[in-house]
């Protein structure tokens, strides 16, 4: 007996020991700081919270063997930084365990491990990728609860010292192969939600975004292979962009994407306030020591979305730094679009601004009236005036878009586009408009300024 009771106070010693030593390597801090969230009427209210910091205490599990696995709880798990993944690692968390950004923090909350800087140059043929990382479930926030409050988490860098430039997301993966991101939701966020680059690939699919402020999945090139399937809910800015060139405060590097499915992308339901847009954003990038780099975008399927509002696809210039001062070099190229089951309940258009070989329209439901100013597909050159605040002087306005650009559009198929349940198709007039546009002598006065460009169809 004596001996059974001495082996299972040493077994008891053991676990203790055990226990004491997981706790040392994955140590949980309670903090206390401040928090602003919007009252019943609106009004922003600071409120005191202090709760648990598990930064250090993922990474440590993650490390471990590779997988991480966040359980729900009934209040949140809070973040100081990212969480770093390297090759091979999973990472996975009940549907309704909540992650979010602690104040202040201004990082992304999960990225992989060799992001770097890549944007004065092409990124090199030999650059180092991380690869075979999985990313499911949780809900994932960085605090930003309303239009003007974003809880000092402005930006999803990589990491809070010497991050890696323009690297923006909650959700980050940067210098990336065979990665996927699934079954999550972006919520209250100011960074893009999910954000790649350099990412070939790659699957991102079942994304629920709510009350976000940025882009929903947002792609950098150079990228290619991918599938990014099931977005929806509500964005203030693009729910999907692939953007080759880019503005360059946003830009972790620059090149072609290609071979991209998106399908299954559904707007935000009437009355909620949602962008509801698609980008694709191609150019011409011009580095610093005046070299360039062609950013086309090809060879790209958006199959079955639902009550997007607009389909960007034209040239725009940065205005945030000062469009002379970030541009591209002439409008860029696309090449073998095709839009597949488009259905719109309410009035949306495909806007082309680029140098284009083949766009593919087929199966689209048009489930609202057709009046006789409406056009799905838009060839040509957009202007329109930024003002800025109400009553700024006429002589600080700028232009928003290249309305002097001229593109070339070739090689357009439009099969079975039809209003609501007619069996016959839309007459091609009716579906395409081809925009020339012209100086606005009245202007400003009367806006927009217009210009010199047109679109060019060559049928």
């Amino acid at each position: 007996m004596r001996n059974r009771n001495e082996a299972a106070r040493s077994l008891w010693f053991c676990l203790i020991l055990a226990c004491l030593g997981q706790l040392q390597a994955e140590p949980v801090r309670v903090e206390t700081w401040t928090e602003k969230w919007p009252d019943e009427t609106g009004e922003l209210q600071s409120i005191t919270v202090t709760a648990e910091v598990w930064t250090e205490a993922f990474q440590a599990d993650l490390d471990a063997d590779g997988r991480l696995h966040i359980p729900a709880r009934g209040k949140p798990y809070y973040l100081d930084g990212p969480i770093v993944m390297k090759s091979g690692q999973k990472l996975s968390a009940d549907a309704k365990a909540e992650i979010r950004l602690k104040p202040g923090s201004n990082t992304c909350l999960v990225r992989n491990e060799q992001v770097a800087t890549l944007n004065a140059k092409p990124v090199p043929a030999d650059q180092s990728l991380d690869t075979d990382l999985s990313i499911g479930g949780g809900i994932w926030t960085t605090l930003a609860v309303s239009h003007s409050e974003s809880n000092g988490n402005l930006r999803g860098a990589s990491s809070r010292q010497n991050a890696a430039f323009g690297t923006h997301g909650v959700i980050l993966l940067q210098n990336v192969r065979d990665v996927s991101v699934k079954n999550v939701v972006i919520r209250q966020s100011r960074p893009f939600g999910v954000h790649l680059a350099n990412a070939h690939g790659f699957t991102v699919e079942n994304i629920t975004l709510e009350n976000h402020w940025r882009d929903g999945v947002h792609v950098n090139g150079p990228a290619g292979d991918g599938l990014i399937r099931g977005v929806r809910g509500d964005s203030h800015d693009d729910k999907v962009a692939l953007n080759a060139w880019e503005w360059k405060n946003y830009a972790p590097s620059y090149g072609a994407i290609e071979r991209v499915v998106i399908e299954d992308v559904t707007g935000a339901p009437e009355g909620v306030a949602a962008a509801n847009s698609i980008r694709l954003l191609p150019g011409v990038k011009r580095f610093d020591d005046g070299t360039t780099l062609d950013c086309p975008i090809s060879d790209i399927t958006l199959r079955r979305i639902t009550d997007i509002r607009e389909f960007k696809l034209y040239d725009q210039p940065n205005l945030e730094l000062g469009r002379d001062e970030d541009f591209s070099l002439g409008v860029g190229t696309l090449k073998n679009l095709r839009f597949e089951g488009l259905t719109f309940h309410r009035p949306g258009k495909i806007e082309v601004h680029a140098n284009t070989d083949g766009i593919h329209l087929q199966d689209v439901r048009v489930l609202h009236s057709v009046g006789p100013g409406w056009h799905l597909l838009a060839i040509g050159p957009k202007s329109a005036t930024y003002r800025g605040a109400p009553g700024t002087d006429p002589s600080r306005w700028t232009e928003i878009f290249s309305p002097d650009l001229d593109c070339t559009v070739r090689n357009v198929s439009i099969t079975r586009v039809r209003e609501g349940d007619s069996p016959s198709d839309l007459l091609l007039g009716q579906v395409v408009k081809v925009i020339v546009q012209k100086p606005n002598p009245d202007y400003p006065r009367t806006l927009p300024q217009g210009g010199a460009g047109k679109g060019i169809w060559i049928r």
